[in-house]
């Protein structure tokens, strides 16, 4: 089950990447501008997958306090420990890791890797 967890753990660091790169494209398209940045690689239809299914999985799988876990320790601009994380919420330190392993799980579940 750890390998799992680490999976997810790299797809969700992956997926914050994704969405902005995604939301980038949009902004492009809807402004008229096909590249303003030299690329190496075009945003594929896997990767819009991608983004939508971890999006979903987040939003839909996960009770609000897993959710809270998810992004304060995963999808955030920097990388916090998980004492900061934990301390931020205001939970003890079981209740975090408890919550923080079922929402890994719940991804897991919901991205069909477990």
């Amino acid at each position: 089950m750890e390998q799992i967890y680490k999976l997810v753990i790299a797809e969700l660091k992956n997926y914050t990447v994704l969405k902005i790169q995604l939301a980038n494209l949009e902004e492009r398209q809807r402004a008229g501008f096909a590249n303003l940045f030299p690329n190496s690689r075009e945003m594929n239809e896997e990767s819009r997958l991608k983004v939508q299914q971890m999006e979903r999985a987040i939003e839909q799988s996960l009770d609000p306090l897993e959710r809270e876990v998810i992004e304060k320790k995963f999808l955030s601009n920097h990388d916090p420990t998980d004492l900061e994380v934990y301390m931020e919420l205001g939970i003890k330190k079981a209740k975090y890791y408890e919550k923080k392993r079922e929402a890994l799980a719940r991804i897991a579940t919901a991205l069909g890797m477990i």
